[in-house]
């Protein structure tokens, strides 16, 4: 049997339809989201996708993505061996700086294709499963509240637990009153989470901080803007509520300061942060080691990011606190996904097959996507 050599790459910027306007702390989006879609071909005609998901309020954009890949990171992946992946990922870290998201789209379609050419599924690869199934947050980030807890009530009674709500975008008054409004329509039946996007200056914090407290948040993300590691210290000493850090902890050096600062009970894991499954299994030895467990969180991806997104959590332990890769079901209105991967009782079922578990046709492709560019 010939190595799995790539001989053949295709970069897609696409855009998608969203069902709905999403209001965070950090931006706002509405309309469409954008992103980047990789296809590897080896010799023998094994084929792996990868997918480039930036926000350019949070990491880079789109038309970034692209560029990185196909000027700058295709001289390296045709010729590849998908069998060494962690030699390719060292090789394009100091081909270019920055471009976590372009990086690991490599990543996921050279895991997808060794995958397959070995039987295995990526979490196979990646260790071996400790879990089949994923709690999915849904996060209440529509501006119209309303609306968002008629879909609560549509929800809860499918099995759905988990929900992440964006705060920090609208007056404090009206934060409290959506927390009221939650808790007395489903009470404890659900497990409610806080995410301010940095939304909050450190001078006040403390007191809105407090009164949130009181609506038993599972934990409270990221309140301040990431510099400011020693007000989120404060924050996780003061309060009984766990603190969760993501923009200040986008790769394992973020970690081991917010470690060393006790910044966080928590960190949200993102691939399109940290730039690898690899690397994000390599952050969790480090946060297990301290006691953090991790959450799956996401920006704006499509199945095939989120697929690989279930492949790492189905092999990392440490991410225990759920995911939030509701997009493809909730909030994208198309994918270019055969079969979406699908939802049960609440929860993401983590596919068996081989590689990434997907499928994907030239059909499909076409269809479930607006192309803007391709290489």
């Amino acid at each position: 049997m010939h190595p799995p050599v790539i001989d053949r790459m295709r970069v897609f910027l696409v855009e998608s339809p969203i069902r709905m306007a999403r209001a965070q702390g950090v931006g706002n989006v509405k309309g469409s989201v954008r992103r980047v879609l990789l296809q590897l071909t080896t010799r023998d005609g094994l084929v792996g996708w990868g997918e480039a998901a930036p926000w350019e309020v949070f990491t880079g954009t789109p038309e970034g993505a692209f560029a990185a890949l196909d000027r700058y990171l295709r001289p390296l992946i045709l010729g590849a061996d998908a069998r060494r992946p962690r030699a390719l990922m060292a090789m394009m870290d100091r081909a270019l700086t920055g471009h976590p998201e372009s990086k690991v789209a490599v990543e996921m379609a050279l895991l997808d294709i060794l995958g397959q050419s070995t039987g295995l599924s990526v979490a196979d690869l990646l260790g071996g499963r400790v879990r089949d199934t994923i709690p999915l947050s849904f996060s209440i980030a529509d501006p119209d509240f309303a609306a968002d807890l008629e879909r609560m009530k549509v929800m809860v009674p499918a099995g759905n637990r988990l929900f992440k709500v964006k705060t920090g975008v609208r007056p404090h008054a009206e934060d409290m009153a959506h927390l009221e409004a939650i808790r007395d329509a489903f009470g404890e039946d659900v497990d409610l989470r806080l995410d301010y996007n940095q939304a909050l200056e450190p001078f006040h914090a403390m007191t809105v901080l407090r009164d949130v407290d009181r609506f038993r948040p599972t934990f409270i993300e990221q309140p301040v803007p990431r510099r400011h590691l020693d007000a989120m210290a404060g924050f996780a000493a003061a309060l009984d509520t766990p603190i969760l850090a993501d923009e200040s902890c986008f790769d394992a050096t973020d970690l081991l300061e917010v470690v060393r600062r006790q910044a966080a009970d928590a960190i949200s894991v993102k691939l399109m942060k940290c730039g690898g499954l690899l690397k994000a299994q390599a952050m969790m030895a480090i946060a297990d080691t301290a006691g953090l467990p991790g959450y799956g969180g996401t920006l704006w991806e499509g199945g095939i990011a989120l697929a690989a997104g279930t492949q790492l959590i189905a092999a990392t332990p440490g991410i225990s606190l759920g995911c939030e890769f509701y997009m493809p079901h909730h909030v994208l209105t198309e994918d270019v996904l055969e079969e979406r991967i699908p939802n049960q009782g609440g929860a993401v079922v983590v596919p068996q097959a081989p590689g990434l578990g997907i499928r994907i046709s030239e059909a499909s492709l076409r269809d479930g996507a607006r192309h803007l560019a391709e290489a």
